[in-house]
């Protein structure tokens, strides 16, 4: 008996259907999965990879001198459903992704990296996110060009972390939606750190402080909340909110017995930044915490979009009584609305200017009292490494590390940044120029050291300590960024990024890197 006449027409249209959709789908997943390879070969002088070509890279850094290397990419973002009513379509109600980034350096420091590893799924308004990511944390009007957000700037690898988020900013369906929000809530595993032995004590002689691996691993806490003013058709729009990230874990190993607060209640502690104290605990919020509080306005013309933005640091509560109130990141992005890609001649993108500022932290001795004394950004009294990961800041990065920094120059043993009070003028233009499209930075500061390294010397509420000796020498910094990038035919790109360092804080160096990129 012949099957295809025992079965009617309709009998064979669903299977059918069912084949064509079920092969649309696949077609649709496997279209929506981007692969590059890229090969580059670098060449640095000095044995020192210039300031840009490796700060705010997420951790992305190639060797020092002559050395080659090869990255690979792989990932998926959401996708989108066409909406007549929409430029751009819009997206699935639940969707996931995911995305990877490895990097290979060979040359006289050869290495491995994984820049990226992870997977999402979205449901509705709600993201659910884990791994290792390429993520910021701040309001600014470009992170590809600004100097970088004070608590996540994308200057070292991303931390690795379950985060539940509302990714972009979603409309409140209340007030004719006047009221947009987004945030998130992370959980994150930074490994072992460097920790003080506080019970031990400080012998007399600072090198001899008892340093040891923790265990178990330091956990990372991050949450984030920020407003959006204005309806959809407003050309003006007010922005407001705050993020606060911690260090935390290590509690026990570091006071001891002295500690009586369980790991759940520890988290509860950091969570809501309450303050913890007992006999041999001094009253401290728990771990190393940190944050900023945002606020911004853009203001959309016919022809730009214009976007003003400030902000204000927080580390150990100065903040609160506007005490290190003219410290912050100040800034104006400038886009155009009409940028077209330019075959012939130069077309401008973005421009951004920045001002950031850390140089007050509450420490002079006319500043309002607080009971923490100076800020000292980044560095912590325990956290040896302080506000960093894998060697890296994970903050902006004119905030300069013991090891970035010129050797010669004076630091107390126990601070891992070594200067942390900057003013520096920040510049950032993308656009394209004769089928070439570039992103440049130029940047120049004025670094001061910390307050310990000062006359004033650091403090801690009414307890200052003038130093006369070991005075950080103030300095100037000089430091510029460009990289371009052609498309070719069948997904071939070449390219290249240049950087130079002029000054007396880093070591003077110049980087060329050429590029070879292929799409899959």
């Amino acid at each position: 008996m012949n099957l295809f006449k025992a079965l009617n027409p309709g009998q064979l249209l669903i299977p059918a259907i069912l084949f064509i959709t079920v092969t649309e789908i696949k077609a649709q997943t496997f279209k929506s999965i981007k692969t590059e390879i890229e090969s580059q070969a670098i060449g640095t002088s000095n044995g020192v990879v210039p300031f840009w070509m490796r700060s705010n890279q997420f951790g992305s850094v190639p060797s020092s001198g002559i050395s080659g290397s090869f990255l690979a990419r792989i990932h998926r973002d959401y996708s989108t459903i066409p909406d007549s009513g929409s430029r751009t379509g819009k997206k699935k109600l639940i969707d996931w992704g995911f995305g990877f980034e490895g990097r290979a350096n060979a040359g006289k420091e050869s290495s491995l990296q994984l820049i990226e590893a992870y997977a999402k799924i979205k449901a509705g308004i709600f993201q659910l996110k884990g791994g290792r990511s390429k993520d910021v944390m701040g309001l600014n009007g470009d992170s590809t060009l600004s100097s970088g957000n004070f608590s996540v700037s994308g200057n070292a690898l991303g931390i690795p972390k379950i985060e539940l988020s509302i990714p972009d900013y979603y409309t409140i369906p209340v007030f004719d939606g006047l009221f947009a929000i987004k945030g998130n809530f992370v959980h994150g595993w930074v490994g072992k750190t460097r920790i003080l032995d506080v019970i031990a004590g400080t012998p007399p002689n600072p090198a001899l402080y008892y340093i040891k691996n923790t265990h178990p691993v330091t956990y990372f806490h991050q949450k984030s909340l920020y407003i959006q003013l204005g309806k959809q058709d407003w050309k003006l729009k007010l922005y407001g909110g705050f993020n606060h990230q911690v260090y935390w874990g290590n509690e026990k190993e570091a006071f001891g017995p002295n500690f009586k607060l369980s790991a759940l209640k520890s988290f509860f502690y950091v969570a809501t930044g309450k303050s913890y104290g007992t006999a041999g605990v001094p009253t401290s919020k728990i771990g190393n915490q940190l944050g900023s509080i945002d606020i911004g306005a853009a203001y959309d013309f016919n022809n730009f979009k214009i976007m003003i933005y400030r902000q204000n640091f927080y580390d150990v509560g100065a903040l609160s009584k506007l005490a290190n109130i003219r410290d912050g990141l100040n800034g104006i992005s400038i886009e155009n609305k009409h940028y077209t890609h330019r075959i012939q001649g130069f077309a401008w993108k973005k421009a951004l200017f920045e001002l950031f500022y850390s140089k007050d932290q509450a420490g002079y001795p006319w500043s309002v009292p607080t009971k923490s004394g100076d800020e000292d950004y980044y560095n912590n009294f325990y956290y040896m490494e302080g506000w960093s990961y894998k060697g890296m800041g994970l903050g902006n990065p004119f905030v300069t590390t013991r090891d970035d920094a010129r050797k010669g120059q004076a630091y107390r043993y126990a601070d891992y940044f070594i200067n942390n009070r900057v003013i520096a003028f920040h510049f950032g233009l993308s656009g394209s120029l004769y089928d070439w499209d570039f992103t440049s930075k130029l940047s120049y500061s004025k670094n001061y050291g910390t307050f310990g390294t000062s006359i004033y010397g650091g403090s801690t509420g009414s307890i200052r300590n003038p130093q006369t000796t070991n005075i950080f020498t103030a300095v100037d910094q000089f430091s510029f960024y460009l990289e371009s990038m052609k498309a070719l035919k069948k997904g071939y790109s070449v390219g290249f990024a240049t950087a130079l360092d002029q000054g007396k804080l880093l070591y003077n160096s110049y980087g060329l890197l050429l590029r070879l990129k292929k799409s899959l």
